[in-house]
């Protein structure tokens, strides 16, 4: 017997499993099994992700386990947090407590807009602020590019309009950690029951209560993804693309164009994007990441690198630093020997 099915638990290194055994809800009306992989998918090396449809050989509905046979194609891959199949990030953000601080939140659009999916900004606590402070919020994001929804978990403002934009979706839930992201979800989805952190005074922000990636069925029809919480997201764009996640500057770009075809819009003449617009700031800082990490990946892959390529088990591969040579390798027995001849010579002069 075979069923179709989605994986909606595992640990947070779940690119590279460490363990065979996923949570597979096989549909809303049937019990999670617990399931190992086919042998013959760990040897093509088929990993299999939180989000992925998999087909299910011989379910043994009492004991509540099964066999992961197939995966099913994917129509949308995601490395940080390892996901398959999201058609939207929702990106959670307080206004106050811990306050809204502009290039955390920029930086978190920049990753999610690289991934190419449709972002939801929410804005949470908005009953901390008022009307006069949450309107100069919305215009600010406004010349960014983005429509903010303001919400408050506490109060239950404008959950249900959050929850109409989930509806029949997998969604990834993300932002920084003490916004509300846990709380939102336990509203969403009372049968969540996540662990809900407090703001640190000290640091005003919010401390990791999440552990691994899960699907959460929502009420509505779709399903959420609770990821675990990161303060700082990768900046792993290549400095050419990174210009194209900024929407102030691809409106710039519909309407013009920069005199070279490579131009990374920081002093180059006669350049479309470069000029008086909030986030260009952000944007050079965000570049001069891009590059240091692109100089840093090219030096790796160079011969005079001080990284070499380990391969481990499994097939898997990774980079270690290079001993120094004069220091660690062991002196051959013809130097030893020419070493002791040299040391009889001056011993007899």
């Amino acid at each position: 017997m075979e069923i179709a099915s989605i994986a909606t638990s595992a640990n947070t290194d779940n690119s590279v499993p460490a363990s065979p055994c996923l949570r597979v809800a096989a549909s809303v009306h049937l019990p999670l099994l617990l399931c190992t992989r086919r042998t013959r998918l760990k040897k093509i090396g088929q990993q299999v992700m939180v989000g992925d449809r998999v087909v299910v050989e011989e379910p043994d509905w009492a004991g509540g386990r099964g066999a992961i046979a197939e995966v099913l194609p994917r129509e949308s891959e995601l490395d940080r947090p390892a996901i398959a199949n999201v058609n939207q990030i929702l990106l959670v953000f307080a206004v106050a407590d811990p306050p809204l601080e502009p290039y955390q939140l920029s930086r978190f659009l920049i990753k999610a807009e690289s991934t190419g999916l449709d972002v939801l900004l929410c804005l949470n606590k908005s009953d901390l602020i008022s009307q006069e402070e949450q309107q100069q919020i919305s215009d600010r994001l406004l010349s960014w590019g983005y429509q903010p929804l303001f919400i408050s978990v506490q109060n239950g403002i404008n959950i249900d309009q959050a929850a109409s934009y989930l509806s029949n979706k997998i969604t990834v839930i993300a932002g920084p950690s003490g916004v509300g992201k846990s709380s939102l979800i336990n509203w969403l989805i009372p049968d969540a029951n996540l662990r809900v952190g407090e703001v640190s005074g000290k640091l005003a922000r919010g401390r990791h209560t999440t552990r691994h990636v899960e699907l959460f069925e929502l009420p509505c029809g779709g399903l959420l993804a609770d990821t675990p919480g990161f303060n700082q997201p990768d900046m792993d764009c290549s400095p050419e693309e990174l210009v194209h996640y900024f929407p102030e500057a691809r409106k710039r770009l519909a309407v013009a164009n920069c005199r070279f075809s490579d131009c990374l819009h920081r002093d180059e003449p006669e350049c479309a994007v470069r000029g008086d617009w909030e986030r260009y700031e952000h944007y050079l800082e965000f570049l001069d990441a891009a590059i240091a990490l692109q100089t840093q990946l090219q030096q790796q892959a160079g011969p005079e690198s001080t990284l070499k390529l380990k391969t481990k088990g499994k097939g898997q591969s990774q980079y270690e630093p290079k001993l120094e040579t004069k220091k660690y390798r062991r002196v051959s027995r013809k130097t030893q020997l020419q070493n002791l001849q040299q040391l009889y010579q001056e011993s007899e002069e």
